[in-house]
């Protein structure tokens, strides 16, 4: 089985409470989360949040809307990982993160069948960052039960149990086989992940633009394009680096 593990929790450092803002209306994981149904080839999609109290509102958005909702470790994140995906029988883990709400479900299926057709451990678009094309905010995982079985077992250092799949590509050469996505143009320079207001600010605005007629699933491409008209919402983050803040 192929499932979407959403990690997810109120406690950012840089915006508090992010996943939980509104995004045309929605929760930024409502709206996160309708997108990533439009998503072919993932079975079930889980959101993973901490046993914190301060993480209890998330439980309550999920069971109010039917969102699958498990809790976990908040900072031991690859056990959380680990226990979600043995709890609901993964075969395949899509891990996502809350902070990417524009998360493109196309990349998604992409990122699927780029792990599968190549028989790697781990796939990624954005991963390792210093060699993505990819913007940052449409970020993709993939990797198998046995490649995070392991991982689990073996990590032992505070940022790889912490940052759960730093420890596939840093190991790619010894332990998995990992693949890179490749994009057709560099887009990394563009940003669209939420991590601070500026950001969020951004992402209300490309929103605004993009949804149209109540179309949630607009594409990477869409957002490129506008950003590459928008010189004004690209300039409200800007000043920020790629893969700031990868936990959630």
């Amino acid at each position: 089985m192929i499932g979407v593990i959403l990690q997810a929790r109120m406690g950012s450092s840089r915006l508090p409470g992010k996943v939980l803002m509104k995004i045309n209306g929605l929760t930024s994981i409502e709206f996160q989360i309708n997108r990533i149904k439009q998503a072919k080839r993932v079975n079930k999609i889980i959101l993973a949040t901490t046993d914190e109290a301060q993480d209890d509102p998330i439980e309550e958005l999920c069971q109010l809307n039917d969102i699958l909702v498990f809790r976990g470790s908040e900072n031991d994140v690859l056990e959380r990982y680990y226990e979600c995906a043995k709890i609901h029988n993964l075969s395949t883990i899509v891990r996502l993160t809350a902070d990417c709400p524009l998360v493109d479900p196309k990349i998604i299926d992409i990122a699927i069948n780029e792990f599968l057709k190549n028989k790697v451990d781990y796939c990624s678009n954005t991963v390792p960052p210093e060699s993505s094309q990819w913007p940052d905010g449409s970020d993709v995982e993939v990797f198998s039960f046995c490649a995070l079985e392991a991982a689990f077992s073996e990590a032992k250092t505070k940022e790889d149990r912490e940052h759960v799949t730093f420890y596939f590509w840093k190991n790619n050469l010894k332990k998995f086989k990992t693949h890179q996505i490749s994009n057709y143009k560099d887009w990394s320079n563009y940003r669209y992940t939420i991590d601070y207001p500026e950001d969020y600010e951004a992402v209300k605005l490309i929103v605004k633009e993009l949804y149209i007629d109540n179309k949630i699933e607009f594409t990477t491409e869409d957002i490129i394009g506008l950003l590459e008209q928008r010189s004004d919402i690209v300039n409200l983050n800007n000043q920020f680096s790629f893969g700031e803040g990868w936990t959630q």
